[in-house]
Parts: structure tokens; C-alpha cells; sequence
């Protein structure tokens, strides 16, 4: 296969997508976005601080390990957030990452073998779900395996129900909790039951966690925190972490991924060849970040009174829930590609139709794109353009 068409099987992005869709076609109010998941909040008052304090080392090479300090700091935010039974070693446990999508594909890249079982390997990602996923295991010579994430599952993807002999081929699994598009949550018995099939089937999980600060009452439980009470090594799993949701700082580019000793040594063999650096100004703000909490308090009250005017706009409206996690809402409008144009056309608002965000697999019922009923709805604006919003999509869709 040329490597151009490895990526023949992936959707063009869905902002390309939606852009194609509203070409041509005036908005009916002034415009207002909420298509994009970049968080809008103000961000913490001593990040621009502490990159000017150390503005000097824009003239020193970063390191793929970054600083011990920032490391550490990882590691105690970790066990503090999960109650880890025992701290992660941060010289051989954690990395810095550039944002944690660049992490998330380039994982895969390192640690995906040519051939398991003696077949094509497989990689198993949530459907809807983050395109990087799909691209990854693309680029990886893996085949992508979309299991579909509907109500009937609660939103989650129904890894059981994945065949056992595409199980035995399997090298990843990637998991993302709160879930991107629909804010539903992992429990410990469904990370539990993940792993088991991980051990037996001798594959990583890749647990994408960047929304996982950002919840409504109760903080998800983490991929580490499950991992660690089941194996003392860590064995089979990284997560990433980022600081994008977490603080609103999505323009800083500061992450990490953590986990497994063994993996993080791959992984980072290929980092010092070809991957991006945090410059060591971004690194010093990054991990004033991961030892502040106020600001994300600050952060996560803002979403949850954003989400408690949904409640009272849209939450009469058949289809409406308040998810568990994220600040997306994930409102099921009958046909999301329609209604998504209409919004547009009547009400100026800009939102993702659901089947960009998934893939048309076959059921006993004929082929399912599990989005096509569904708009994502990104809560990332303040508070009054939340509102005016809000308002103009129930006018819109009533």
C-alpha cells in the first residue's frame, strides 16, 4: 500500500466538513461558534508571569525529559488527583508532551508492532470519536476498529462486544474519559474489565484523559488510579494528560503521558528523534499549573453554571442530558447534518453535525453512523454569549 492511501479511510477533518457544509449560505444572526472545544476562559494570571520570569531560556534546546521539577510535579499531581497508592517514579514514569494530541498519535507510532498473531495488528477507539485516533493507527500500518459508543450503551463503547478473534490481533485500545463528544464517564468496574481484557489479550491502553477535570459532581477515576490497585508496575497502560481543558490554556502546548516504565522508555526513544519540545518557559508555567488547583475550581464552576443554563433553556427538550464530564453537550436533533444548517442559516450558531465526528459501521439493522442523529454543542464561550446562544439554538430548533 502507498502511505498516501493509508489515510484514504479517514473522514476530512470535521471543521473542513462543516465549513464545506455552510459554504455560500449567509448566517441568519450574527455569527456565534460553538463548534470548536477551545475553552474561552481567562487564563490563570501567573502563566504570562512566570514565561516572561524565565523569557532568558528561549536561548537554551528544551529536552525531550523536559526538567525534573516539572516531572515531579506531574507525579505529585497524580497521586494527589487519584490517591495512587504508591507515587509514580517521575525520571521513568512520565513525560512531557507538546499538548497531548501529538502524544496520543505518536505512541502509537512507537509501540504498535508490524504484525500480531501473525495479522495486520488492530486498534480498537471509541466511535464517535477524536480523529488523531484513527489517524494514528492508520499511520501505524494498524487497521482501526470503530466501536460504536450509542444511548443503548450509555455512551460508552462496548468493548465486550468486540469479537475475539479481532481481540487476539488487537495492540491498542483508546479510551478517552469524560468522552469527547458525549461527556460520558468510565466507572472503576468498566476500567477493571478493560484491563483484564487487556492482560489476556497482551495489547496497551491509551487512556486519553485531557477532559478529566472537567466534570459536574464527581471527579472520574482515572486509568493509574484503577492500574495501580491491580498492578504495581503500571503494566499496559499510559495515560495523557493536558493542560489545554484543564486550565484553559490551549495555545500553551503543555501535556504528558504517564505510565508503564517499559513504554514510556519506547516511547521516548522515538521522542529524541522526531517529536516536539515544550520550550523550557512553557514548562515552568506548565507546572505552576499542575500545582495550582484554585484556577481549576475557578474553571470547572464556570462550565457547571454554563451547564445549568442549558438545563434550563434546552433540558425540556426530548434528547437533552447534562453529561457527566466535558463541556460539550451532545443534544440529539433527529438529523445533526440538517439541523446543524439550520441553526446556521436562522440563528447564526456554529455547530459540529455528529456524523463528522464518527464512522458508518455495519449493524443487523443496515450501516450505523452512531452521530448522525446529534449536534456537539462546545460550551467554551462566557457566560452571556452562552446564553444568547442558548437561547437562539432552542428558538432555532422549537
Amino acid at each position: 500500500m502507498h502511505n498516501a492511501d493509508r489515510f484514504a479511510d479517514i473522514p476530512n477533518s470535521p471543521f473542513v466538513r462543516l465549513t464545506r457544509l455552510l459554504e455560500g449560505t449567509a448566517p441568519g444572526q450574527p455569527p456565534i461558534s460553538m463548534a470548536v472545544g477551545e475553552p474561552q476562559h481567562k487564563i490563570p494570571d501567573f502563566v504570562p508571569r512566570i514565561i516572561a520570569a524565565h523569557g532568558a531560556e528561549f536561548a537554551r534546546y528544551p529536552l525531550t525529559a523536559g526538567t525534573e521539577s516539572y516531572r515531579a510535579a506531574v507525579a505529585d499531581w497524580l497521586e494527589r488527583r487519584y490517591a495512587l497508592p504508591r507515587p509514580l517514579n517521575p525520571a521513568t514514569q512520565v513525560l512531557p508532551l507538546a499538548g497531548s494530541r501529538e502524544g496520543l498519535f505518536s505512541a502509537v507510532i512507537a509501540l504498535t508492532p508490524a504484525h500480531k498473531q501473525g495479522q495486520r495488528p488492530a486498534i480498537l477507539l471509541p466511535n464517535p470519536f477524536y480523529q488523531c485516533y484513527a489517524a494514528a493507527a492508520l499511520a501505524a500500518g494498524a487497521e482501526p476498529i470503530y466501536v460504536n459508543a450509542t444511548q443503548a450503551t450509555g455512551y460508552l463503547p462496548d468493548f465486550e462486544a468486540v469479537p475475539e478473534n479481532v481481540w487476539a490481533r488487537t495492540s491498542s485500545v483508546f479510551m478517552c474519559s469524560p468522552s469527547n463528544p458525549e461527556g460520558a464517564v468510565y466507572g472503576k468496574e468498566d476500567w477493571r474489565r478493560l484491563f483484564a481484557r487487556a492482560d489476556h489479550h497482551d495489547c496497551l491502553v491509551l487512556a486519553d484523559e485531557c477532559y478529566s477535570e472537567i466534570y459536574d459532581e464527581t471527579p472520574p477515576h482515572g486509568a493509574l488510579e484503577v492500574r495501580a490497585r491491580m498492578d504495581e508496575a503500571l503494566s499496559r497502560v499510559l495515560v495523557f494528560h493536558s493542560l489545554s481543558k484543564r486550565s484553559s490554556l490551549p495555545g500553551l502546548r503543555a501535556g504528558f503521558v504517564a505510565g508503564d516504565a517499559a513504554l514510556i522508555a519506547r516511547f521516548r526513544e522515538l521522542r529524541n528523534l522526531i517529536a516536539p519540545v515544550v520550550p523550557l518557559p512553557l514548562l515552568a508555567a506548565a507546572e505552576a499549573c499542575w500545582r495550582d488547583e484554585a484556577h481549576v475550581e475557578e474553571n470547572r464552576a464556570l462550565y457547571r453554571a454554563k451547564f445549568d443554563l442549558a438545563d434550563r433553556v434546552l433540558g425540556n427538550r426530548p434528547g437533552y442530558f447534562r453529561p457527566a464530564g466535558g463541556f460539550f453537550l451532545w443534544l440529539d436533533v433527529g438529523d445533526g447534518e440538517r439541523a446543524a444548517l439550520r441553526l446556521w442559516q436562522q440563528a447564526g450558531i456554529r455547530v459540529i453535525p455528529g456524523a463528522y465526528l464518527a464512522k458508518e459501521t455495519p449493524s443487523p439493522s443496515g450501516p450505523l453512523n452512531p452521530g448522525a442523529a446529534y449536534i456537539r454543542i462546545a460550551l467554551v464561550n462566557d457566560l452571556e454569549t452562552t446564553k444568547a446562544a442558548l437561547l437562539r439554538i432552542a428558538e432555532a430548533l422549537s
